[in-house]
């Protein structure tokens, strides 16, 4: 049942605030039962209260700004002979997460059923009962038990009718389920809610929300189990738009500041990246369960704020929180996102000193961690201690090897994982593919390609595609890139695969293609300000400048900025962000200091500043100026200073593509210092080693 509400049952919004809005529920939080939720908008108003689970007597104006959604609640009185409308409004700022509804005075139902199934002997079960506890989760089965109990006369048993649906549930028979629940003649709670816990439990989480719909429509009374339930079955959905109506839904019945209800909300905020009321919630939870604390982790890790998820497992350990193996999942899958070897480490050392079961799950976040971290033959030795492999193993590890250059290996491991291991699904092809482009393998890609469709019949997406066209472009065929394009590509090409073709422009030396591809990608996309960088560099390089200086006066008009890099370096479990010219350290004195020597150093070697990926008006003095103090080379200078006659590599990350100066300043660097330097920039890593590189120039 859906309800479009007008602009009178909405509120009205005036400036960020609620106009009229007044809480009017008491200080012991009444309940409002046989509510329906039957639709929910967002309409942009604020109201503020101190806490969480009621809001207070007075009037919620205080319009902080945030996001606002009004709920449509149907109130049932009497029975289903009067029904009335009103709008209530759940808001999420900055200073929590409220509820208001409009003035009015709505009358509700004065008694409150007790949420409790019907009760049956336990001790002495019926030949009928035990006939269902016997078919177990069987669809034909339970159809048997079910005339049994028709013949028998107990068809208006509940108890009966109860642990059948239930069952049926658990076979995977919702609909079955749903109508012997509904076609009894007097169904209670607990039916409906050990409905929606068995199809959010068993993987059915669209037949949760029907049974979460139909326990409302029968204005039965609810527990917190059932918002736990379907709260969980919404963050399987990722529906927030019907999570947040659950959530109003279970304040408006006072378990707003139930434990288990606000995981449940927890898990689902940050499953559908609402971090900013996700950590609300988690900040309500006074005894916080492991389950608060991995979805807080792991929903940091998942919106790309690894960093943060870091911060979160710290907060944990201090709060002396005994965690568990999906802890240890989330945190290495935060390290690997972050580059955090040495608290990757650390979680590996509690996790073989503690003897935990090494699911496949759990091994298959340390292969990832270390192949993401730098060290592929920690990953690799990881991957052979597994009795368990799944596809994700397989292909993390394919991945790790790809991403270091090693294409050999990947496609080796490839081939073993065909004849050993699981199907390979559309990740792997990509892992594959991508090891053969950065390896400059394009027979074996081409095989690759062949096999996804031939052999096992996936049908290739844009990340097939680009890798393929990125492929064929770092191996300088931008001819065959182009017509791989023409004769592959069905419909017309997204900007992904124009960006792989754009790179390779640049990398050969092909301005006019190039030319041309920028312009197309900036007429698909004129807000990216990278492709305008990309025009700008392969005018640059080509040496027209009026046509330089006319993409930057574009970016200016349209305030177009290009994205700032930085690059971090892990040292003693504190990371260190660096950025062009960055002058913030506390040692910022001696990192230069030591820059400079050591640039010192390996131009007495040879190295020679490539200054033609730097402005062309410039002087070819102030151009060196530029390119000396990027934030890699600050990086690789700070962790060269602070480990001095140390052989362990240093390692670094940079959130773009390294530059070319860069990547031969550190090859050099690597030379003069005698230190294996690792930098994982956006693409792949790069083990600098005796002056040269393993990415062999694809990259």
């Amino acid at each position: 049942m859906a309800f479009d509400p007008t602009p009178a049952e909405r509120g009205v919004c005036h400036g960020g605030r609620l106009k009229g809005a007044e809480c009017t529920w008491d200080a012991k939080g009444s309940r409002v039962d046989n509510v329906a939720v039957l639709a929910s908008r967002g309409v942009g108003a604020s109201c503020r209260c101190p806490t969480m689970p009621l809001c207070r007597p007075e009037t919620c104006n205080s319009g902080n700004g945030g996001e606002s959604t009004f709920l449509n609640l149907l109130f049932i009185k009497g029975g289903r002979e009067t029904m009335f409308i009103k709008s209530v409004s759940v808001s999420m700022s900055n200073e929590g997460t409220t509820y208001s509804r409009p003035k009015g005075n709505i009358q509700f139902l004065n008694s409150v059923p007790s949420f409790q199934p019907s009760g049956m002997d336990s001790h002495h079960p019926s030949p009928e009962y035990s006939s269902l506890l016997l078919a177990g989760p069987r669809a034909g089965a339970l159809k048997q038990a079910h005339a049994r109990i028709i013949v028998t006369g107990h068809s208006r048993s509940l108890p009966f009718i109860t642990k059948l649906a239930t069952l049926a549930v658990a076979a995977g028979a919702a609909p079955y389920a749903h109508l012997l629940a509904t076609s009894h003649p007097a169904p209670d709670s607990f039916l409906f809610s050990s409905l929606t816990r068995a199809a959010a439990h068993h993987g059915l989480p669209v037949a949760a929300i029907a049974f979460y719909r139909s326990l409302l429509s029968a204005a039965l009374p609810f527990s917190s189990f059932t918002f736990t339930a379907v709260a969980k079955a919404c963050a399987d959905l990722s529906a927030i738009r019907t999570g947040t109506a659950i959530h109003a839904h279970s304040i408006v019945l006072g378990f707003g500041s139930d434990r288990f209800v606000l995981t449940s909300l927890l898990v689902l905020y940050s499953k559908c990246g609402q971090l900013g009321v996700a950590r609300k919630l988690f900040d309500a939870i006074r005894d916080r369960g492991v389950v608060a604390w991995n979805a807080m982790i792991s929903g940091y890790e998942q919106n790309g704020l690894a960093e943060r998820g870091i911060e979160v497992y710290r907060e944990m350990q201090a709060a002396k929180a005994v965690p568990d193996s999906m802890t240890f999942v989330a945190t290495l899958s935060a390290c690997a996102q972050a580059g955090a070897l040495d608290l990757g480490r650390e979680v590996e050392k509690r996790i073989v000193s503690e003897r935990m079961d090494i699911s496949v799950f759990l091994g298959s976040a340390l292969v990832n961690m270390y192949a993401r971290c730098g060290v592929v033959d920690k990953a690799r030795r990881w991957f052979d201690a597994l009795q368990e492999r799944n596809v994700v193993t397989w292909t993390s590890m394919i991945a790790g090897y790809g991403m270091h250059g090693h294409g050999h290996e990947a496609i080796k491991l490839f081939h073993l994982m065909r004849r050993e291991g699981p199907p390979p699904n559309h990740v792997t092809f990509v892992a594959v593919l991508s090891a053969c482009a950065h390896a400059g393998l394009v027979m074996e890609g081409r095989d690759a390609f062949d096999c996804m469709k031939r052999i096992y019949g996936l049908v290739p997406r844009v990340e097939h595609y680009c890798s393929m066209v990125d492929m064929f472009g770092r191996a300088g065929l931008l001819d065959e890139a182009m017509q791989f394009i023409s004769d592959y590509m069905p419909g017309e090409p997204g900007p992904e695969v124009w960006t792989a073709v754009l790179g390779a422009c640049k990398m050969h030396k092909n301005f006019i293609l190039g030319v041309e591809v920028a312009e197309r990608l900036i007429a698909l996309e004129p807000e990216n300000p990278s492709y305008h960088v990309l025009l700008s560099n392969i005018y640059a390089l080509s040496g027209k400048m009026h046509h330089v200086e006319k993409v930057r006066n574009t970016m200016i008009k349209r305030r177009l900025k290009k994205q700032i890099g930085f690059s971090l370096i892990e040292l003693g479990g504190t990371s260190h962000l660096f950025r062009m010219g960055e002058k913030s350290h506390p040692q910022t004195t001696e990192i230069y200091q030591y820059l400079e020597e050591l640039i010192h150093r390996i131009s007495a070697a040879g190295y020679m500043p490539e200054t033609e990926s730097v402005l062309h008006e410039l002087e070819e003095e102030e151009r060196e100026g530029a390119l000396r103090y990027h934030s890699e080379k600050l990086a690789v200078a700070y962790g060269l200073m602070m480990s001095v006659g140390s052989t362990t590599p240093i390692r670094v990350i940079k959130n773009l593509r390294i530059c070319g100066d860069c990547h031969l300043a550190i090859k050099f660097m690597s030379a003069v210092e005698n230190r294996e330097i690792v930098v994982r920039d956006k693409h792949r890593f790069h083990h600098f080693k005796d002056g040269k590189c393993s990415c062999l120039e694809y990259w």
